[in-house]
């Protein structure tokens, strides 16, 4: 049996993991700003404890994770899934959008797994799941800041699989492409209240197709939940995790863009370092 911590639960992917944690015998510690929407969602179970916590907000980060380990415990896993996008060219952007962005995609999963490591560091045990993005892995006009929040999980996941490894904490960065969530929805989606017309047929585009993709994206979030509840009992994770046929193609693509740049440019790359004594 395993204790899972999970933020953003009331609904998409963090509800749907929850749910199935739940009906396997495992305990939740499901939370969202509004810890009606978890009850809601989840019901009431023996193994459930629904906490309301804004993950922007350290005092409330540190309470939950102690509220865990009061009652059963420890925490096993940490699924850190709260976050929302911002649409919008980089430039059309506010101050004010981006900081609000950062605040939750970047600080808010740094004040959740700071509050969660000392406990596990103290088993010596645990899994670290950060729901990144194939935006994570490759920028795209449209989702700039979005992206470049997502790129930093990346970075923070990379460094904290290094530095937990050896203490048998287990870190990954989970990578979905376009699920049938409600991600695209105006619930998880912010679109930059600024337009200029020089981006029409770059970002300007993508507010169009984002709109016509909602609920008809590729993947199956019922599928991404059940491989992730499994993912947590593999013996050797990996430090990042693709999900959805459109990831692993963009991931193909990026990789062979990126052999052409080095293909292309190497001695220019190379000629930066001290000539050869």
């Amino acid at each position: 049996m395993k204790t899972w911590l999970i933020t953003g639960a009331s609904r998409g992917f963090g509800a749907r993991i929850a749910a199935l944690a739940l009906a396997k015998g495992d305990n939740v510690v499901a939370t969202a700003r509004k810890v009606e929407a978890v009850t809601a969602r989840l019901g009431d179970h023996p193994s459930l404890l629904a906490l309301s916590l804004d993950v922007t907000d350290e005092a409330q980060a540190k309470a939950a994770a102690a509220a865990a380990v009061e009652r059963f415990g420890g925490i096993d896993v940490l699924v850190n899934n709260a976050g929302f996008g911002l649409l919008g060219a980089v430039e059309e952007a506010t101050a004010e959008e981006v900081e609000r962005l950062y605040r939750t995609n970047v600080f808010g999963l740094l004040a959740v797994t700071r509050a969660v490591l000392p406990t596990m560091r103290a088993q010596r045990s645990g899994r670290i799941l950060n729901i990144s993005s194939i935006g994570g892995y490759r920028g795209a006009a449209g989702f700039g800041v979005y992206s470049s929040t997502k790129f930093a999980v990346e970075g923070l996941t990379e460094a904290l699989h290094a530095e937990l490894k050896p203490l048998g904490v287990h870190v990954t960065a989970i990578e979905p492409g376009y699920f049938r969530t409600d991600f695209l929805d105006a619930s998880s989606l912010s679109v930059s209240r600024n337009r200029i017309e020089d981006y029409s047929a770059t970002a300007g585009t993508v507010r169009t197709r984002a709109a016509n993709l909602n609920q008809a994206q590729p993947g199956d979030p019922d599928r991404l939940a059940q491989v992730l509840v499994e993912f947590v009992d593999a013996p050797n994770p990996p430090v990042r995790l693709p999900l959805g046929s459109d990831t692993v193609a963009a991931i193909e693509a990026k990789h062979a863009s990126d052999s052409a740049i080095l293909a292309q440019w190497r001695a220019v790359s190379t000629s930066t370092d001290f000539a050869a004594t």
